[in-house]
């Protein structure tokens, strides 16, 4: 008890003690960091008090952290949509399998050309940089796409992209840095290549994995132009981006900017605007990866800060 209420008074005697410039600074840097925190969540916020206002009343302008006129009409009208409950499940289905498919694909490339052994290491990685600066264009890449017999299939959200060339990078910087003598006393112990990835440096690679996992679900939740690429006469495997594109699209294309649309289900008049329609489909598309990110925080920080040391 002696100790605490000594370093009480320590601390206490050295705020006193504090210089002016000292105070100048922490104040400056409390107002700094405010300012910036207003700044990044005034438009998510914005948005969110738009779609959450009745359209009519949005189109005037002057929204900004409430909603004037609350409605939910919105979200109602978007949600009627009669695909969007399967072209969820596909984006979540393609989130899913394509991160842990990337993830793990990646690792195995970036533990193999991080080994001194493999004597092939140095082309390897050559050949795969040289795909971010060098690329065949659209029309090739469809050409290939096609001829692999991935158009009109779930796969093609997947196969293409199964090795990021960013992701590997990464991934490898991480595994060089980890202690050589934890892989040689696997391999002392008789793992083989495949027991000590999965063993011992797949544990060990959380932290960036978890970094990596975030990039990759970000993109494919994201992703729409592949759907309308490849998939686009498939109803069936279209994805939640490509559904909301296509609301956008129809309720940009309408001649006044506000519009009552009819609900094709219940046959009630609902009034949209493109304005509360891009607001809806914003919160809409990023509440998924809202949610996720704070679950993965502590590993992206991690994982970018010390996989990012050696190039």
């Amino acid at each position: 008890m002696a100790n605490a209420s000594g370093a009480s008074r320590q601390a206490r005697s050295s705020r006193r003690h504090a210089s002016v410039g000292d105070r100048v600074f922490d104040t400056l840097n409390y107002v700094f960091l405010t300012l910036l925190m207003v700044v990044t969540l005034y438009p998510f916020l914005n948005t969110l008090a738009v779609s959450l206002n009745a359209a009519s009343d949005s189109i005037k302008g002057g929204i900004h952290l409430w909603p004037r006129q609350f409605s939910g009409e919105n979200y109602k009208f978007v949600f009627n949509e009669a695909t969007i409950y399967n072209a969820t499940l596909i984006s979540v289905l393609r989130t899913v399998i394509g991160t842990i498919v990337t993830v793990f694909a990646s690792a195995m490339v970036a533990y193999t050309i991080s080994r001194q052994e493999y004597v092939l290491r140095k082309v390897v990685t050559i050949a795969f940089i040289v795909t971010m600066y060098i690329n065949g264009g659209l029309i090739p890449n469809y050409l290939l796409i096609r001829d692999l017999g991935l158009i009109n299939s779930f796969w093609v959200y997947i196969l293409p992209g199964i090795i990021g060339v960013f992701n590997l990078i990464i991934i490898r910087s991480f595994i060089e840095q980890l202690p050589e003598s934890v892989i040689e006393s696997a391999r002392i112990d008789g793992a083989g290549d495949f027991r000590t990835f999965i063993n011992i440096v797949f544990p060990l690679c959380l932290p960036v994995l978890a970094t990596v996992a975030l990039f990759t679900a970000v993109y494919q939740w994201n992703s729409w132009f592949d759907v309308f690429l490849y998939n686009s006469s498939n109803v069936k495997l279209s994805t939640l981006q490509y559904e909301l594109q296509k609301i956008l699209q129809n309720s940009n294309t309408t001649s006044s900017a506000e519009t009552a649309f009819a609900n094709s289900s219940s046959g009630a008049s609902i009034k949209v605007s493109p304005l509360s329609i891009r607001a809806t489909m914003t919160i809409v598309a990023a509440v998924p990866m809202i949610v996720v990110y704070p679950f993965l925080q502590k590993y992206f920080v991690k994982g970018m800060t010390v996989g990012g040391v050696k190039g």
